[in-house]
């Protein structure tokens, strides 16, 4: 049995070196250098090209290489027999609890504007925005937005959370279910860490920016599929929200004469809120292929159904 590792474009290779120092005597084929298609059971996959996996005939598992699957499950060619597993690691909660307190802190502390007058010459100061006008909600009370949650809390601000279910987190007011336009109306910084299924895709709209608490700031790191970008264009021009910040986009890398650049007030940053340690993954991806050999259950295993 072989384990494979396809990417449209990532190199692959350090993956491959991080898997063989956990175990020496795994067999594992890159894409698209693959010996013996029969063989292939596991597949470690970021970004595949779509309609190749099904060219696996005894292909059982599907894992992602971070903890989104939406560019696994938007392959309708996998079948449906095919289970699909994420990564979910101590570090990639870390960054990401880092990257939207930073985000979170900037916004307050005006950083954005302050870059733009160090690039212009220009000498101004700003207010900070204070911290009873700084309640941050978070879209999402998964494992990562949990982590963000307590990362806030640790640092003065007050969180609510909202979840498709109910959810209890210690010192988070949390909300589910119909009581998004409650969430929204307690909520100054919107933060999108939502799974990206049918029902979240374009949540991030207009609708949502109006019910927010004023003064209003969004960071999405989520996908860039939650987001209506025209929504949020316009929602700038028409002073519904001050600002925002925004990792993740619905084609990337952003073409170089999207809108976006010539906006001052949207922090752009390449997908790097959380970025996978292939030496840090590599015994969970190892011991997912050594149980997917055995029967055993996965861990991280994803509902197809639900889409996380």
């Amino acid at each position: 049995m072989s384990l494979l590792l396809i990417s449209k474009g990532r190199d692959m290779n350090p993956w491959k070196e991080a898997l063989l120092e956990v175990d020496s005597n795994l067999d594992i084929d890159v894409w698209p250098r693959v010996e013996n298609k029969q063989r292939v059971t596991f597949a470690l996959s970021w970004r595949h090209p779509e309609k190749v996996l099904d060219g696996y005939p005894n292909l059982t598992v599907v894992s992602s290489l971070g903890a989104g699957v939406d560019h696994i499950l938007k392959d309708e060619s996998i079948p449906k027999a095919v289970k699909i597993a994420r990564v979910v690691i101590p570090s990639l909660k870390e960054q990401m609890a880092e990257y939207v307190l930073n985000a979170v802190q900037n916004y307050r502390l005006h950083t954005s504007r302050y870059v733009d007058q160090k690039r212009e010459g220009f000498w101004s100061t700003h207010e900070p925005v204070p911290k009873d006008q700084c309640t941050v909600g978070i879209l999402g009370l998964g494992e990562m937005g949990i982590e963000v949650a307590k990362s806030l809390m640790a640092n003065g601000f007050s969180v609510n959370g909202w979840s498709s279910t109910k959810k209890e987190v210690d010192g988070v007011h949390c909300f589910s279910g119909d009581e998004l336009n409650e969430f929204l109306a307690a909520t100054n910084v919107l933060v999108c860490l939502l799974p990206l299924t049918e029902q979240t895709k374009g949540i991030l709209d207009l609708d949502v920016f109006k019910k927010l608490k004023s003064p209003s700031f969004i960071i999405n790191v989520a996908r860039g599929a939650h987001l209506i970008e025209e929504d949020l264009i316009y929602a700038l021009d028409i002073g519904v929200l001050e600002a925002a910040c925004l990792d993740v986009f619905e084609e990337e890398p952003l073409p170089e004469n999207h809108i976006f650049w010539n906006r001052p007030k949207i922090m752009i940053t390449p997908h790097v809120a959380s970025l996978t340690n292939p030496k840090e993954a590599a015994e969970l991806i190892v011991e997912n292929y050594k149980r997917s050999l055995s029967g055993m259950p996965l861990l991280y295993e994803v509902d197809r159904t639900k889409g996380y």
